[in-house]
């Protein structure tokens, strides 16, 4: 009696569990728990479980704060170019004609009035300019930056913009800079007439440095410049070209360009002329930099491009900084390659016999047989002009194939 008892709590007790247990019929399949909708996502789950402090990962900003005007002057300038423009009969003629033409300049212009310092921020961000310069600190540039190399006949040959690429050639000189300094960050209209504004132009690499990973390169230093005139400021550091070692990618080389308060003695950060090219002289970074002046100067202009390795660098490295031409290239493990078989199937039998020879002594062979067809005087054959127009008869299939790849220059002949 007692052992039913015990049985028939025991069948309430499972009875009860799967109750709870809910199931939902969706076109023909059955859903355990929560149906979709209802139930948390998984980007939900993830983000309680990676949830951070918002006090510390909050971005700081330490550029100067965006000076709107006021709503009604905007309108009231607003309505006097359309007034303008709707009393321009010539600019209506050349409308009605389709010969109407836009200046690029004058849409630069009122694009860096409006929307196009924060475009300028967040292509910044998407290429981890701020992260890796200044941490958690972000800026808005306010002022643009018109940076040019120019090539060996003095040609304005390649700008910079933020995030176009440039070879090393095209940057090996010292580039032109320009920007406006005639504008005031304290809400007037322009600056008092006869007082000089002070500015520092950095030019830094920070995937570069061969040494330590959280560091910089300084390409270029130039501080206490006045007025904008970029020519007539201190060289802290002199210019050196982009030096990115083969297999490392593209590189960043970003400008920063930052307003002081005053004129500065930034001299322990100089690099004389006779260590220009040491590498070690010129380790750098940036936080540190604007953590020991942040009361004296302010980021206010960006531009940045990427760079990568051409063949320029090579005599560069021997030549220029005296060190060996640094290669980086990755270490691909030996391929697997199974046991042999007695007879393997639908597999060219010469394909199949040289995956377990020596690869040096395949390119011997092959070396052997392009030298065999060479003139010492002549030189190699002429290729032909249509190598699938001729036939190839009375040979196996594999040397067919052999005889193709070796006429159309695909495959191992390559290697040689």
């Amino acid at each position: 009696m007692a052992s039913r008892i015990i049985q028939s709590l025991s069948g309430e007790k499972l009875l009860s569990k799967s109750l709870t247990l809910q199931c939902f019929v969706r076109h023909g399949h059955r859903l355990r728990g929560l149906p979709p909708g209802v139930a948390r996502t998984l980007e939900q789950r993830l983000a309680d479980e990676r949830a951070v402090d918002p006090e510390l990962t909050q971005k700081v900003n330490i550029g100067f704060p965006h000076l709107k005007p006021a709503r009604s002057e905007q309108l009231k300038e607003r309505l006097l170019h359309l007034k303008a423009q709707r009393a321009n009969l010539e600019l209506e003629k050349a409308s009605r004609a389709r010969t109407l033409t836009i200046e690029p300049e004058l849409v630069k212009r009122d694009w860096l009035k409006t929307s196009g310092p924060f475009h300028i921020k967040r292509l910044a961000e998407h290429y981890g300019v701020f992260e890796h310069l200044f941490g958690s600190a972000y800026f808005v540039p306010r002022v643009d930056l018109r940076i040019t190399f120019s090539n060996g006949s003095g040609e304005v040959a390649s700008p910079v913009y933020y995030g176009n690429v440039l070879k090393p050639s095209e940057a090996s000189a010292e580039p032109t800079v320009q920007f406006d300094a005639s504008f005031d960050y304290k809400g007037t209209t322009g600056a008092a007439k006869g007082d000089n504004t002070w500015w520092t132009l950095v030019l830094t690499n920070p995937d570069g440095h061969f040494s330590e990973k959280d560091k910089e390169y300084c390409h270029w230093f130039v501080a206490n410049i006045p007025n904008g005139e970029v020519e007539k400021g201190e060289r802290i550091v002199p210019y050196l070209q982009p030096i990115p070692p083969k297999g490392t990618g593209f590189h960043r080389h970003i400008f920063v360009l930052y307003k002081q308060e005053k004129k500065l003695d930034l001299s322990e950060y100089k690099v004389e002329q006779g260590k220009s090219v040491d590498l070690a002289a010129r380790t750098f970074k940036t936080l540190d930099l604007y953590r020991k002046y942040q009361d004296d100067i302010t980021p206010a202009g960006l531009a940045f491009f990427q760079s990568d390795w051409d063949n320029s660098l090579i005599d560069y490295y021997h030549n220029v900084l005296k060190m060996k031409h640094p290669v980086f290239e990755y270490d691909f493990p030996a391929p697997y390659i199974r046991n042999q078989e007695w007879f393997p199937l639908r597999k060219p039998f010469n394909l199949y016999m040289d995956k377990y020879r020596d690869p040096l002594q395949i390119n011997k062979e092959y070396l052997a047989r392009k030298l065999a067809k060479t003139h010492p005087f002549a030189g190699p054959e002429p290729p032909l002009r249509f190598p699938n127009a001729h036939p190839v008869r009375d040979v196996p299939s594999w040397l067919r194939t052999e005889i193709k790849k070796d006429r159309r220059g695909w495959g191992r002949i390559n290697d040689i």
